[in-house]
């Protein structure tokens, strides 16, 4: 199981990003990466609370569902919510391919920076199906969405 670390400055404050990570109609805009919707099922965000997501690939990938309808799904729960400063989600994909199994770990650390907020995001335990580069890529492109919203956002 591999590691990826990814940090990310952005002009908006500690709890403005907070508060986007933890809306579900927010987390259905930002997190998938282009290409791809998502659709939250669930979303409990309280320590404890679970979550449930579906992602819906416009064509089919490599890294995706393959077969009709190109749809990966993850399921998981929050673990440890510091409001402002950090999100320990424990999640899970569901599937039937043995080397996409497993407990994964992502921790989002909020700190100030610069007048704005840096955001570090740990996914640990990234199953052997997906390479480190591709859940690095994949978690750019996200974070650069959730980084527009948060400081589309701190502006209006």
């Amino acid at each position: 199981m591999a590691t990826t670390r990814i940090g990310t400055q952005i002009n908006a404050p500690r709890s403005t990003v907070y508060r986007l990570m933890l809306d579900a109609d927010a987390v259905a805009a930002w997190m998938p990466p282009p290409g791809i919707t998502a659709e939250v099922h669930r979303f409990e965000p309280k320590e404890g609370g679970s979550f449930s997501i579906t992602l819906t690939y416009d064509e089919p990938t490599a890294t995706g569902e393959t077969r009709p309808p190109h749809r990966d799904a993850c399921f998981g729960t929050f673990r440890t919510l510091v409001p402002d400063e950090q999100i320990i989600e424990v999640l899970e994909f569901v599937t039937e391919t043995p080397d996409m199994t497993g407990a994964q770990t992502v921790t989002f650390t909020l700190t100030d920076a610069d007048g704005g907020t840096h955001l570090d995001t740990v996914h640990e335990g990234v199953p052997p199906g997906l390479s480190p580069a591709d859940n690095e890529r994949t978690w750019h492109q996200a974070l650069s969405k959730l980084t527009a919203l948060a400081e589309r956002e701190s502006r209006d």
